[in-house]
């Protein structure tokens, strides 16, 4: 077992997920003023602190997203923000790409971009404490997309990216989203991803990624969000399922699927069909960030000094979530 295939399995073992708190300064401000809190970076750690020392952590949560300016704050107890995540058990993460921008000669895609001077970056996060990476890719569905340039560019990109993590002792997170915008099938979405997937694995393995020091993210299988053709949740775990089984190599210890705007039960409900219906050898967890934050989010800000109130909406949504990826979260349990 390799340093990096031990890290992986720290963050996605014991039906541990992983908290996406790597929302950028922008984002976090659409979700503060959506519930009416001033976005200050004091108000932004203020919230993220109560999650990180709660009690959810220590049994839920095996690693955590942060992004630059959290990963350099200091907590109200003195300790770093990386500290206070080891302390509860977690490993401290960090998003290093740059945010996607336009894809030349094919407009209306996308490209992720962070390459450059990412060796030094990642130096540095290493020395703060970090031990895994994010990375994300997007893809839209539509009658011409994704094009094959997209999907070529974006493979290489996360491929290049993940290299020079590995290199740095760290374990990277490799997130091609295909995102759930659109009218198109589920049977369109398990096609698109799977050739997403198959040409990810293509470019790791031509830059001679360690599969065994990864954790896939990707989407889940879902009918477009103005499809008429919705399908229900066994048969989303379903398609799931086939599309990890027919793309993901063997090496690859586990598959942490990001909730891609599905709302929060839904999320869990999915995770957890995808568990009890789980024929691979893959651990199957979680990596969410709206679908684990959103209740907490909207009890903090009503009275943002009310530690315990946010931590025991937060607790209970990554038990619920913890649960589902070991197949075993009802309703019942959740409306406990």
């Amino acid at each position: 077992m390799t340093e990096l295939n031990k890290i992986a399995l720290k963050i996605i073992s014991n039906g541990k997920g992983i908290l996406a708190a790597d929302e950028s300064n922008g984002t976090m401000t659409k979700r503060l003023e959506a519930v009416k809190v001033n976005s200050t970076s004091e108000n932004r750690l203020s919230f993220r602190e109560k999650l990180f020392s709660s009690e959810g952590m220590k049994e839920c949560i095996g690693g955590v997203i942060l992004y630059d300016e959290t990963i350099n704050q200091i907590s109200s107890s003195g300790k770093t923000i990386p500290e206070l995540i080891s302390n509860s058990g977690a490993v401290p993460g960090i998003k290093v790409d740059t945010g996607a921008k336009d894809l030349a000669n094919s407009n209306e895609e996308k490209i992720t971009e962070g390459l450059d001077g990412l060796r030094e970056r990642l130096k540095k996060y290493y020395d703060l404490g970090a031990r895994f990476t994010k990375w994300r890719g997007v893809f839209s569905i539509s009658e011409k997309y994704p094009s094959k340039l997209a999907i070529n560019s974006n493979a290489h990109t996360l491929a290049r990216y993940s290299a020079l993590v590995q290199e740095n002792g760290m374990v990277p997170i490799v997130e091609p989203e295909v995102l759930m915008d659109g009218n198109h099938s589920a049977d369109v979405c398990l096609n698109k991803t799977s050739e997403v997937i198959k040409k990810c694995f293509e470019e790791l393995i031509l830059h001679k990624i360690d599969l065994s020091g990864i954790i896939l993210k990707p989407n889940m299988i879902l009918a477009g969000n103005n499809s008429k053709d919705k399908i229900s949740n066994k048969e989303v775990s379903l398609k799931t399922l086939e599309c990890i089984r027919n793309s993901v190599p063997n090496e690859v210890p586990g598959i942490a699927f990001l909730s891609g705007g599905q709302s929060e039960i839904d999320a869990t409900e999915n995770l957890n069909l995808i568990n009890k219906n789980n024929n691979t050898n893959f651990i199957m967890t979680y990596s969410y960030g709206r679908a684990l934050q959103q209740s907490a989010l909207k009890v903090w800000s009503k009275n943002i000094e009310d530690e315990k109130a946010t931590q025991n909406t937060f607790n209970h949504r990554a038990k619920m979530c913890t649960l589902a990826a070991q197949g075993k979260w009802s309703n019942e349990l959740e409306n406990k």
